[in-house]
């Protein structure tokens, strides 16, 4: 029902790009800089209440 042209499998993976795999190798940068950043934010927020 939510695709009624029959695709081939080869023709599928040829048309249809994965959002996922497009950004999953972007993962051991982006992972770390938010960890730093949110870290930070933390540290600051218990200084400041501290």
């Amino acid at each position: 029902m939510s695709n009624p042209t029959p695709v081939e499998p080869s023709h599928s993976a040829a048309v249809e790009k994965d959002a996922v795999e497009s950004v999953v190798h972007l993962m051991p940068l982006v992972l770390p800089l938010a960890g730093g950043v949110l870290m930070l934010l933390l540290a600051s927020i218990a200084v400041f209440m501290a």
